[in-house]
């Protein structure tokens, strides 16, 4: 498998947090070397490991915004 290579480019807000230790967090991250999507999962303290999530584009995030305002 290969490698997935990341930056966390910024770090915007923690979301939630497990008992683990695990933390819910929206970040601004370059997967692979390509332009940064605001991302949100898991991870761990250390930012070394994460599990599945969403990465948004800045108009999908607008567009969520909106959305929640709606609710």
């Amino acid at each position: 498998m290969a490698e997935i290579k990341y930056e966390i480019e910024k770090h915007i807000g923690v979301l939630s947090e497990s008992g683990n230790g695990w933390k819910k967090e929206l970040n601004l991250v370059s997967w692979n070397g390509r332009p940064a999507k605001y991302d949100i999962r898991d991870w761990t303290e250390s930012h070394d490991r994460m599990t599945k999530g969403i990465t948004l584009t800045q108009e999908e995030v607008e567009n969520l915004v909106e959305l929640v305002k709606d609710m």
